[in-house]
């Protein structure tokens, strides 16, 4: 070997891939680094945006008292607007607590409710928040689905799901805007409230609350058409219409939470003095 010959300089570092030797330059080894680097701080980035999304959905928790304050606290930010979706009664509560504040701190916010006709023939709304100035209500058939807009910028949301309905406070904008098209196009494809079908096509001589009190009794289907004078489909259509509001499986349900929302009297009931024999026709199995 010739100890004479000139031997270049190394530019690169000598490795062992896959059974190969070669060489890796110092420009390899920077771009290696530097795409290192990138992804490193594409990581960091999808991060911090999951945590700046997560920041803008907030569970509320599963008491009603958690929704309640939830409300409260949107609608009193609000400047504007204010948009209810009511689809049941089962967030009617924190409905009713943004009705409450708009009636007596911010009576200069538009307040639209959008509702079934069966929450209004039950009775569940105030009708100091049906009279209310800047005030428009109207009725549709509307999807499984609790919302509160406030000034198109938040907003509060109950839907069903596998582990139950659970509310949200949303804040981010995406969300927002399509939550604001769902109820513009509700809103345009509902009637108003004076133009509502009667509550069962029952007429007015049947109201909510005497079907609420036959329920109470544990009267038959039979013996509460009757003392209503109106058929028994006609009755249990209406039983049907009041559980479907009311958010409630069976009617025993339906009496608790009618019993919590208020809407039944403190009188005894209806009379069931009509039946053969003039004794109440009562049986717990039947109608039920």
């Amino acid at each position: 070997m010739n100890d004479s010959v000139a031997r270049a300089p190394s530019t690169g570092k000598r490795r062992q891939a896959n059974g190969v030797s070669g060489f890796r330059s110092d420009d390899d080894v920077e771009a290696e680094l530097l795409e290192l680097r990138r992804r490193i701080e594409e990581t960091v980035e999808r991060h911090r945006q999951r945590r700046a999304q997560d920041a803008l959905i907030t569970a509320v928790g599963t008491d009603r008292t958690d929704a309640v304050d939830a409300a409260r606290r949107l609608a009193a930010g609000a400047s504007a607007t204010v948009d209810i979706l009511l689809a049941d009664a089962e967030y009617l509560e924190a409905a009713q607590a943004v009705c409450h504040h708009l009636l007596t701190a911010a009576s200069g916010v538009h307040l639209r409710l959008l509702c079934t006709s069966g929450m209004l023939s039950v009775g569940l709304l105030d009708s100091a928040v049906l009279e209310r100035p800047n005030t428009e209500v109207r009725v549709a058939r509307v999807p499984m689905l609790q919302v509160l807009l406030v000034d198109g910028r938040a907003a509060m949301v109950a839907a069903p799901s596998a582990a139950g309905r659970q509310a949200s406070v949303i804040r981010a904008t995406s969300v927002i805007r399509a939550l604001d098209t769902l109820f513009e196009g509700l809103w345009w494809q509902s009637v108003a409230m004076e133009d509502r079908v009667e509550f069962c096509d029952a007429g007015r001589t049947t109201s909510p609350a005497r079907i609420l009190e036959c329920l109470r009794a544990g009267v038959t289907d039979e013996v509460a058409a009757r003392e209503l004078s109106i058929s028994i489909r006609t009755y249990r259509r209406c039983v049907a219409e009041i559980m479907t509001v009311l958010g409630a499986n069976s009617r025993f349900q339906a009496g608790v939470r009618a019993a919590e929302l208020g809407l039944l009297s403190e009188d005894a009931g209806p009379r069931t003095d009509r039946s053969p024999g003039g004794s109440a026709a009562r049986s717990p199995g039947r109608g039920r």
